[in-house]
């Protein structure tokens, strides 16, 4: 059974719920593989539509930065990828599965969406925010790289914003997110439940074949990201998270204090 996930199945909507609300929902290893299931069995059944959320007022706040801590001083077996690298990876994987999902993805956010949520709403065909919703990319604050979603964020955002963002550990609010293409449609909390139904709706109008094909056809004419690059920034993702700045950063984040860097 899924620990990090609520999973609900009505009608051909697959309702996937990050549920470590006590984490503001920051996805873990077993996080990751867990949504990597749920897509499975989604795009092996008659799934017409997956609507990612998160628990207790947030969306994702990113990577478990005591995880990725530990992972850091965990070596993989012979000839394998380290710890840190090998959830990075994984990760990867991840992101690259849901932006070439068989079916449409809807992302309905709230609250925290940060260096990994982040990347994972830039995958999602469609993202409802509220106006509670603040986008961030701590990355280079915990003496890290955004290299994961990196490719994604320029997918979504363009070059120059993407890696303006990147650069400047970006904060944005929910209206400057629609501004850029990141976010369609910004809502108050209280009529955020009825926008997303709306979406919903508006979804399911369109002939489930048809809409697999129009997904299948908009993969083939922007192909995007692919495997090679996935491995490629878990190498950098990895060689960053061993260094001296990355011990620094995570030391500094879990001690609620500024990294020794900082002005």
């Amino acid at each position: 059974m899924a620990r990090t996930i609520r999973v609900e199945i009505d009608d051909g909507v697959h309702r996937i719920t990050l549920d470590r609300p006590e984490r503001r929902n920051a996805m873990n290893l077993q996080m990751v593989r867990e949504l990597t299931s749920a897509l499975d069995d989604a795009e092996a059944g008659d799934a017409r539509l997956i609507v990612l959320r998160g628990a207790g007022g947030h969306f994702c706040a990113g990577g478990d930065v005591a995880e990725m801590a530990q992972a850091r001083s965990t070596a993989g077996p012979a000839g394998q990828p380290d710890g840190i690298a090998a959830f990075s990876m994984e990760f990867g994987r991840l992101a690259l599965r849901y932006s070439r999902a068989a079916v449409p993805v809807l992302a309905v956010v709230e609250g925290a969406v940060m260096g990994g949520g982040f990347g994972v709403a830039c995958t999602a065909d469609v993202v409802i925010a509220s106006t509670t919703t603040r986008f961030r990319l701590p990355e280079t604050g915990l003496g890290v790289v955004p290299a994961q979603i990196a490719p994604f964020l320029v997918e979504r955002l363009g070059y120059s914003e993407a890696k303006r963002l990147a650069v400047t550990g970006g904060r944005v609010d929910a209206e400057r997110a629609r501004a850029l293409g990141l976010v369609h449609e910004v809502l108050e909390p209280e009529a955020l439940e009825a926008g997303a139904q709306s979406a919903v709706q508006q979804i399911l109008r369109g002939g489930p074949q048809a809409t697999r094909a129009t997904k299948a056809l908009f993969h083939q004419l922007h192909p995007g990201v692919s495997d090679a690059d996935v491995a490629h920034a878990a190498e950098v993702f990895a060689a960053a998270a061993r260094g001296l700045e990355a011990m620094e950063g995570l030391t500094a984040f879990m001690s609620k204090r500024s990294p020794s860097w900082a002005p």
